[in-house]
């Protein structure tokens, strides 16, 4: 069965990010490729974004979440846009409140995580780095679906 792995654009501070993710989620970055690990010929960066990520893989589980920051040239991502939301489905209630209590740290609840009408337990937020997310578990599913 494939994989849907989600991957988000990042204004200068993907690192950052990532290293935050990662201390939600914990694991090991499976890539970090910065733009001056690129060889030359291709798209010129500015020295001043050399450090800058042009790729990074944090695994989690059976997934991968996958990351840039976006050359200034290219201009800037929207970080109020309604970039879509990452929906995570946790295998425990636990797993489901650390996870949601973690990332939404810093960043703005839509909905804090309480049982829902459709039987789950469920909420969302838009993170200190304005992505947005929906934690849920299912009893049913537990974190399957």
């Amino acid at each position: 069965m494939a994989l849907i792995n989600p991957h988000i654009n990042f204004n200068g501070n993907a690192e950052e990010a990532f290293n935050f993710y990662k201390s939600v989620f914990g694991g090991e970055f499976a890539n970090i490729v910065r733009f001056k690990d690129l060889p030359p010929g291709g798209h010129p960066i500015a020295a001043h974004e050399a450090e800058k990520i042009m790729h990074i893989a944090l695994p989690i589980g059976p997934n991968v979440l996958m990351g840039n920051d976006v050359p200034e040239a290219m201009g800037k991502t929207n970080e109020r846009e309604n970039r879509s939301k990452i929906s995570i489905g946790a295998e425990s209630r636990g797993e489901a409140d650390k996870i949601f209590h973690g990332l939404s740290a810093g960043g703005e609840v839509e909905m804090p995580i309480q049982d829902s009408p459709w039987g789950s337990y469920f909420g969302m937020f838009r993170d200190k780095y304005g992505i947005e997310w929906m934690v849920d578990y299912d009893a049913r599913h537990q974190g399957k679906i």
